[in-house]
């Protein structure tokens, strides 16, 4: 195993079995051609051709799309298709800075290869030179990755959030920071991915801080979604993300971007123009 593995996992898919999901002229989304025919009752919303899934043209406004989108996804919902249903609403668009077009169920976002955002933040203690990082354990009930290794702090963007604000709700959620400790997080940068999952394509943005926390904190979750908190010297880390799948697959990536910008993976490593490459897709 190797961190190009970790890398290759999150870009694992067949462009051929996926048709574009257009709104006006601007592609939103890909959806598996298989699920295409389950489209076809919704006439009034989708207009389906043999080269891609329109939204009606009728559906000319923000409020008119997600009206419209509710009752498919509900029925989507009630007949087992979208599962891990949370009342999230996500945004959808051509890009995160762009205008958003409607705004749809979270957990049905990769069926329709919408691009999804979320914040990552890397919590880590420095102890002189050594940098150790805190590692959550997803709660077996979460329905991505269950049980899988994860970031000190990790959520999806909602819609009507800004990012720090967001980052910082979510370290009092999973991770019981407080706000003015939160606060102190430092953008730096993002990591892009496509890989073909059960739950549909995910064609993810993923906006990474970093939070250098005392040495004498340690986390506690409030809202049950990490059963655990581990502080990991940062070389077990790197060998856990590099010889194990214990990460979810995106938080690998996370990690392995941490890895880079604090030199624990040097620019002698063999892979290391791939692996910077393979972050951005």
């Amino acid at each position: 195993m190797s961190y190009k593995d970790r890398i290759h996992a999150c870009a694992d898919y067949d462009a051929d079995d996926f048709i574009p999901f257009m709104v006006d002229v601007a592609q939103v989304g890909r959806i598996r051609r298989t699920f295409v025919p389950c489209l076809q009752a919704f006439a009034d919303v989708f207009i389906i051709t043999d080269d891609a899934v329109a939204l009606s043209p009728d559906l000319d406004t923000y409020d008119r799309r997600t009206a419209a989108m509710i009752p498919v996804l509900n029925q989507f919902r009630d007949e087992g298709l979208v599962p891990g249903w949370r009342d999230e609403p996500y945004s959808a668009g051509i890009a995160f800075s762009a205008p958003a077009l409607f705004e749809m169920e979270r957990a049905a976002v990769p069926l329709f290869g919408v691009r999804g955002y979320g914040v990552h933040m890397n919590g880590f203690v420095r102890d002189g030179d050594a940098i150790s990082m805190w590692i959550g354990k997803r709660s077996l009930s979460k329905p991505t990755g269950p049980g899988k290794l994860d970031q000190m702090v990790a959520g999806g963007q909602p819609v009507g959030m800004g990012l720090k604000d967001n980052l910082i709700k979510e370290c009092a959620e999973e991770a019981g920071i407080p706000e003015d400790i939160a606060a102190r997080a430092k953008p730096v940068g993002t990591i892009t991915y496509v890989t073909d999952r059960t739950e549909g394509l995910r064609d993810d943005e993923l906006f990474n801080f970093d939070l250098e926390v005392p040495i004498d904190f340690t986390p506690q979750n409030t809202d049950g979604e990490v059963d655990d908190f581990y502080l990991w010297p940062i070389g077990k880390v790197a060998e856990r993300v590099q010889t194990t799948e214990d990460f979810k697959f995106n938080a690998a990536l996370v990690v392995i971007d941490f890895l880079v910008r604090h030199g624990e993976i040097d620019a002698d490593h063999p892979d290391y123009s791939d692996i910077i490459a393979g972050l951005h897709h």
